[in-house]
């Protein structure tokens, strides 16, 4: 079942991501996630992705992310990122971060996300980070890539509205 699609209303920036969004998630931007320079450490950006990718999955499939230490023998794991920065954000904020599948190939699918903060004592709404990361579903116990489960390609299809058939 297709979700509504939306994205979140920011200042035009020419880096940003084009296109829609089925998947939102919000995170709050706790003290320890800031450093010396009083705003959000980059490293946090990665994990504030990471939230989103897994309540992504946990939606769309509809079971908890499958974790190779807990005995799970399939699941994904990411093998590449990309992390464009474009404004600070900061303690107390609530950053939302909208994620998307962009394509499905035979072991690897695309997952694009933009991370905004509202309009807050910090300044108006606004772009704070886009990322773009490829994800491989993964055999544990072979320790090699497989090919992306059908349950999952029927799923993120479905979730993302794409044409079937």
């Amino acid at each position: 079942m297709a979700q509504p699609r939306s994205r979140i209303d920011v200042p035009h920036d020419a880096r940003d991501l084009p296109g829609d969004f089925a998947h939102r998630d919000d995170v709050e931007v706790r003290l320890s996630d800031t450093d010396a320079m009083g705003h959000v450490n980059n490293a946090r950006y990665l994990t504030y992705v990471e939230i989103a990718r897994v309540a992504y999955y946990e939606q769309v499939i509809g079971q908890p992310l499958p974790l190779g230490y807990h005995g799970a023998e399939e699941g994904m794991i990411l093998a590449e990122v990309t992390m464009t920065y474009r404004a600070q954000a900061f303690f107390g904020e609530t950053l939302t971060v909208e994620t998307r599948v962009d394509r499905i190939g035979n072991t690897s699918f695309v997952m694009s996300h933009r991370v905004t903060a509202p309009e807050s004592r910090y300044g108006p709404a606004r772009l704070v980070a886009t990322s773009v990361g490829t994800l491989v579903s993964y055999d544990y116990a072979t320790d090699k890539p497989i090919a992306v489960p059908q349950e999952w390609r029927d799923a993120i299809a479905a979730y993302e509205g794409w044409p079937t058939g």
